[in-house]
């Protein structure tokens, strides 16, 4: 293809992953420390693997040889500053560091029928282990993770030991240290708590899925398969991204990584057809970043869901609860896209920049991992089972062409890059652990809830309104799994105190959480993909919330009618919802780009936008008058004969 030289370079792609995600910023490693690194990875993963065939360990041994596995590699593939990841050495510190982790992961397996015989009796050594944990924990997150969540966790423990000094509905008779330490490493409701229990099954398995999956190509295919169907198209490039960036959702957890993967081929090649360059990134970050939104393999705070919710409830049913709010997303972005390539008159892709169809149709086998997924789990398989039988599937589907074939040294690569992946993860549901303990400990869920309550007065939009601003501010500088479990044991209570079903407050709160990686001022989606771009990134930011508006409203809408997630509904009634909620999407979309079929006057917009508002609201008086809007609109476009037709210049 044309665009092929004007990507970016896989140095170049690194950078940036390296500049806006903590999680990628690692040391490059030779000689004797990386061949360590290289066999814990592997070592790292093979556990994981055989665990996950044979059995899984008891919750205290899985979790305790997970995190051991993980704070060692951190503290010898992290260094303590940025600026030292570009030295091929480990620092003696971080050895030491390394060896002390190692010693707390393995206290457990070696100590784990005294520690169930004197079962909250603390022992010096037993204190110190303890202790140990919880800083190396805070420590690994902050360079994995950032320095956000690592606040709010020391935060939640000076909490939780001072409580008697806390102003109002928030003081608690407090904890002694040794009490802490004890909740936090000697119980299944601290760092070896729920949090971690997901991250050392579920999520490692479907992260070295996503692994393999890379190793077939299939990321370039993805790419591929959406300039084939929508490249030529109007605005062409710009729905390549929105297509290409919901499949490459279903392996990738990560916004940033989203972006940068996919936004180095989509985004030079939205502007080289005339698209702004803050619109060009705000387009790939606002679709990167409802990958985590999109099944069968969403972002990994929906595996903690599963946990969170109980009931019952499976992995697949949030899959499938999310399917339709996932299709209303990228509709938004799909519509507002549409009408800005209208408004400034951008085409689509040439008959010569398009890929050999023949070829793409030929590679169609790579999809069927992703299939397998859906299929396995919808049968009833678990999540663990299901992902296990996915990597093999990956492993004999890749064997049909030679080019995607993954050969024995491919395999371990996968382990390798699957195990390095999980790293920042297990910082974040460990240090995630550290809060729930904390509230769980303390009641502070409870309290903060009734809390959140007060203040609204009781009125559910208001307390929705409050629960998307906190899990916007807390997404601003958390990863999604611990913006996910702070919201939920504090906001997602007060939701469901005013009857919301479970899963639409969870989903709720999960949907803001992802949506902070796109809204300013820090957007890291957005400030990478303007790195991709050359933009300005608080623009590009703005450009990007604001061609996301669905997402801001979707949580509303599958709150306000659950029927959305499914939920207690009919074929009929999901069918008019969602008609409903996508003509309230184009009346939106359309107000605020200000063209549908020409230009819009401000009436026309203002209307747009109030009609579109009512159609999401679930009544039938605000059907009725959203639909007339939308009639009205259609009506005055046809029936009003413009001369001044839409901008044609790329630079509007």
């Amino acid at each position: 293809m044309s665009t092929k030289n004007e990507t970016l370079s896989q140095q170049e792609q690194q950078e940036l992953l390296e500049k806006y995600d903590p999680e990628s910023a690692s040391r490059k490693l030779k000689g004797i420390m990386g061949i360590i690194a290289f066999v814990l990875l592997l070592s790292f993963s093979l556990f994981q693997l055989y665990t996950s065939i044979f059995g899984v360990l008891t919750a205290q041994l899985q979790r305790s040889i997970h995190l051991g596995f993980a704070l060692a590699l951190i503290f010898i593939l992290f260094p303590a500053r940025k600026k030292d990841r570009i030295h091929h050495k480990v620092a003696w510190y971080d050895i030491i560091l390394a060896l002390i982790a190692i010693a707390v992961g393995a206290y457990w397996p070696l100590m784990i029928d005294e520690l169930v015989n004197r079962v909250g009796r603390l022992t010096p050594t037993d204190f110190y282990i303890g202790l140990a944990a919880v800083l190396l924990v805070l420590e690994a997150t902050r360079r994995t993770v950032g320095l956000p969540i690592t606040i709010i966790a020391v935060l939640f423990m000076v909490y939780a030991l001072y409580g008697p000094y806390m102003p109002g509905f928030l003081a608690h008779r407090g904890l002694e240290l040794d009490s802490l330490i004890q909740t936090m490493f000697f119980t299944t409701e601290g760092i070896l708590g729920t949090p971690l229990g997901v991250s050392s099954t579920f999520i490692f398995l479907f992260l070295l899925f996503g692994a393999f999956l890379v190793k077939t190509g299939v990321g370039q295919y993805f790419n591929d398969l959406a300039v084939s169907i929508a490249g030529k198209r109007v605005g062409g490039p710009a729905k390549v991204a929105i297509f290409s960036s919901a499949l490459q959702g279903t392996i990738s957890g990560s916004s940033v990584a989203n972006v940068v993967t996919s936004g180095s081929f989509t985004i030079p090649m939205m502007k080289k057809l005339g698209y702004r360059k803050e619109f060009a990134g705000a387009v790939e970050a606002a679709a990167s970043t409802g990958g985590q939104l999109m099944p069968p393999i969403m972002g990994a705070a929906a595996f903690l869901m599963v946990e969170f919710i109980g009931g019952g409830i499976t992995y697949w049913d949030i899959a499938k609860a999310a399917a339709i709010p996932a299709l209303l997303y990228f509709t938004g972005i799909w519509i507002m896209t549409h009408f800005e390539a209208k408004r400034v008159g951008l085409r689509g892709l040439k008959d010569e920049e398009m890929p050999n169809r023949k070829e793409v149709v030929a590679k169609i086998y790579l999809l069927l991992p992703i299939l397998a997924v859906i299929i396995l789990m919808v049968s009833g398989m678990s999540v663990m089972r299901a992902a296990l039988w996915s990597i093999l599937i990956t492993i004999v589907v890749s064997a049909i062409k030679k080019e995607t074939r993954i050969g024995f040294r491919d395999m371990i690569d996968a382990l390798v890059d699957g195990a390095r992946t999980a790293l920042g993860v297990a910082a974040a549901t460990a240090a995630a652990g550290i809060i729930v303990g904390v509230v769980t400990k303390t009641g502070l869920g409870l309290k903060l809830a009734n809390g959140l309550l007060d203040l609204a007065g009781g009125h559910l939009l208001l307390t929705l309104a409050f629960t998307m601003v906190a899990s916007l501010v807390l997404g601003m500088g958390s990863p999604t799994t611990a913006n996910y479990v702070i919201t939920s044991t504090i906001a997602a209570p007060a939701i469901i105190l005013l009857g919301v079903p479970d899963l639409s407050a969870h989903l709720f709160v999960f949907y803001f959480g992802i949506i902070a990686d796109i809204t300013p001022p820090v957007a890291l989606a957005a400030f990478a993909a303007a790195g991709v771009s050359g933009g300005e990134p608080i623009k590009t930011g703005v450009n990007s919330a604001k061609l996301a508006i669905a997402a801001f409203i979707i949580p509303y809408m599958f709150v306000l009618s659950p029927e959305l997630l499914m939920i207690d509904t009919t074929w009929y009634y999901l069918i008019w919802v969602v008609f409903t909620a996508l003509a309230g999407m184009m009346l939106i979309g359309a107000g605020i780009i200000g063209f549908w079929l020409r230009k819009l006057f401000w009436y026309e917009r203002l209307i747009g936008v109030v009609g579109g508002l009512m159609l999401i609201y679930p009544e039938k008086i605000t059907d009725i008058i959203g639909l007339g809007s939308f009639v009205l609109i259609i009506a005055l476009q046809l029936l009003i004969k413009r001369n001044d037709t839409a901008e044609t210049s790329p630079a509007s």
